[in-house]
């Protein structure tokens, strides 16, 4: 792999079950609004807040890697489908910042459904040592301001320059455009036999029909 610009590296975890246009066409909006060297797709193995997808891991990857194909600051980050166990963020940020040193900004990146249930993740209070939190906000959300996750917001709250300036601890929120986009929803519709064209790239659906991903249930 070629040297990093400077820049923070993003991390974006999740199932992607299946990739679409709406994780896609977030991670070019913070591409273009953060100062990011390059965006890591990182597919959780065995999600530890759900249940674990009925695709394997390796097939989620691999669609991840088909819809990233051509824009060279997307990346596949497959570590967690080398971990046996459950997929903890704080282990891969922890691998990630090894790798990286000390001085390098790393994000995790999460929606506000994800912001609002990080007091149930795995040593979550130890994330902001390891890195910054970007939370995709998109109109109709209401971000918390009382509790735990209020205290949060205001005691790490920082701004796009502080990614690239400070390796970690700041917490800043990126307005995206609204994504009426699901993977549940694909899903839901392969599963009954209709098209999904247009949700998601035409290489993904080139694999899902492949192996039969999906597939319509009787």
């Amino acid at each position: 792999m070629s040297e990093l610009p400077s820049g923070a590296v993003a991390v974006f975890g999740g199932t992607f079950n299946p990739i679409h246009f709406g994780h896609l066409r977030s991670a070019v909006e913070l591409l273009e609004a953060l100062p990011l060297a390059q965006l890591r797709f990182m597919p959780a193995s065995e999600p530890p807040h759900r249940e674990s997808p009925d695709v394997a891991a390796e097939d989620r990857a691999a669609m991840v890697e088909l819809a990233i194909a051509g824009e060279s600051r997307f990346v596949c980050d497959r570590r967690e489908l080398n971990r046996v166990g459950p997929s903890y963020s704080v282990d891969s940020l922890q691998e990630i910042r090894s790798e990286l040193g000390e001085q390098r900004g790393v994000c995790l990146v999460m929606g506000c459904d994800a912001l609002l249930g990080l007091p149930k993740w795995h040593r979550w209070e130890e994330l902001l040592n390891l890195a910054h939190l970007v939370i995709m906000a998109r109109p109709g959300w209401v971000l918390p301001v009382d509790g735990t996750l209020g205290e949060l917001l205001r005691d790490h709250a920082g701004r796009g320059e502080d990614l690239e300036g400070e390796p970690a601890g700041r917490v800043v929120t990126q307005t995206l455009r609204p994504q009426d986009i699901s993977a549940t929803n694909i899903r839901a519709l392969l599963q009954s036999g209709f098209s999904a064209r247009y949700l998601l790239p035409e290489s993904v659906l080139a694999y899902i029909a492949e192996r039969s991903l999906y597939a319509k249930q009787e």
